[in-house]
């Protein structure tokens, strides 16, 4: 009995085993995570820089002059040259470039040479209703293209999935601005089911006070609901284009992956243990759910300045159709300002998308 007793003692006196000492050696994930939220912002400033620079030398290098552009062709030659030198574009390259950093650093992006506006209050003004318009639209396009993706990847190599590979190459080849001028004449001039595109209001409608910029959001505040109901009617026409344009990029993916995940070996066990074929497919949307966001990221990140056609062809009044229009005019402080904003833009959505997909799949590693 004594020799047990020892031995049950030297059994907990001695170390753990070496497989348990390293699990508990082992970073834990939530450190790791910290890590990696260090890591991706201290590259943010770097590429920041590489975005400025970009912009600057991109549009030093665009064809034609702004001060000509101001003045006109009709302008004589000494008024062309006291126009450049009130912009200031008389200076030499390098001391106009470092003047642009020290600006941009301190968060002046300069004043428009045509309307006289800062090109910081205007990223500012602008910039809200293009959110809007994404968020609607990507939201609306997630919930189409994700439903026919399931669908298609679900019946893959049948009848389903025939008809879904068909419509989704079939709305891939169609130009987003041909389904804003389809939507326009068939459901505006032929049935009259959507107003026309001349605004985000109504000329009988007032506009709310701007207290978040969100058209929506401040009339929900103003408690102006027939100018709510105005604002999402005349959102109709624009969300859908771009809702359909954008859908059939969601169907692919969604295709694709769930497609390959309803082939894997996870829901095969699945099937085994004889669960519902509607939590195999839960099973194979939640695989499938990290090549879904990071495509998502990619298309808010390219949607927010690039829909300016269509902010255009609808009277959108947002970041796109502003950018559109400064570099038709030439307008240098607000092209730059423009390309500044869309990339840091999208650098946060991708840094978001990294913490978003470390966050939930275990299978990412933060190291």
């Amino acid at each position: 009995m004594a020799n047990v007793v020892q031995a049950n003692s030297d059994a907990q006196s001695s170390p753990a085993p070496v497989a348990a000492q390293q699990r508990v050696a082992k970073p834990s994930r939530s450190g790791g995570f910290l890590r990696l939220v260090a890591r991706r912002l201290l590259l943010i400033p770097i590429s920041m820089f590489f975005v400025i620079t970009f912009s600057y030398f991109l549009v030093e290098m665009m064809p034609g002059d702004p001060a000509l552009a101001i003045a006109g062709t009709t302008a004589s030659e000494r008024e062309v040259t006291i126009i450049r030198q009130q912009l200031g574009l008389d200076r030499p390259f390098d001391e106009r470039y470092a003047s642009f950093i020290a600006g941009v650093v301190q968060g002046d992006f300069g004043i428009s040479f045509f309307d006289g506006q800062s090109v910081r209050e205007s990223i500012f003004r602008f910039l809200p209703a293009s959110l809007e318009l994404m968020v609607l639209s990507l939201s609306l396009a997630a919930l189409i293209g994700i439903s026919i993706g399931a669908m298609a990847g679900y019946f893959r190599r049948r009848a389903p999935d025939s008809i879904a590979r068909i419509g989704i190459t079939a709305l891939q080849a169609v130009p987003e601005f041909l389904i804003g001028l389809l939507l326009i004449f068939t459901v505006f001039y032929l049935w009259r089911l959507a107003p026309p595109p001349v605004g985000r209001l109504g000329l009988s409608d007032s506009y709310p006070d701007p207290v978040t910029r969100f058209l929506f959001i401040d009339l929900i505040i103003a408690g102006d609901w027939d100018g709510l109901v105005s604002a999402l009617h005349r959102a109709l026409l624009p969300v859908l284009t771009l809702a359909i344009g954008t859908a059939a990029y969601f169907a692919k993916v969604s295709r694709t992956t769930i497609g390959a995940a309803m082939e894997s070996r996870q829901v095969q066990f699945a099937r085994a243990c004889g669960l519902s074929e509607f939590m195999v497919l839960r099973y194979a949307l939640l695989q499938a759910r990290t090549p879904i966001l990071t495509y998502a990221a990619i298309l808010i990140g390219t949607l927010v300045g690039g829909a300016s056609i269509i902010e255009t062809m609808f009277a959108w009044q947002g970041l796109g159709q502003w950018g559109l229009a400064s570099i038709i005019a030439l307008d240098v402080p607000a092209i730059q300002g423009f390309i500044i904003a869309t990339g840091l833009f999208s650098m946060l959505v991708y840094l978001a998308l990294d913490l978003l997909v470390a966050a939930l799949d275990p299978r990412v590693t933060h190291e």
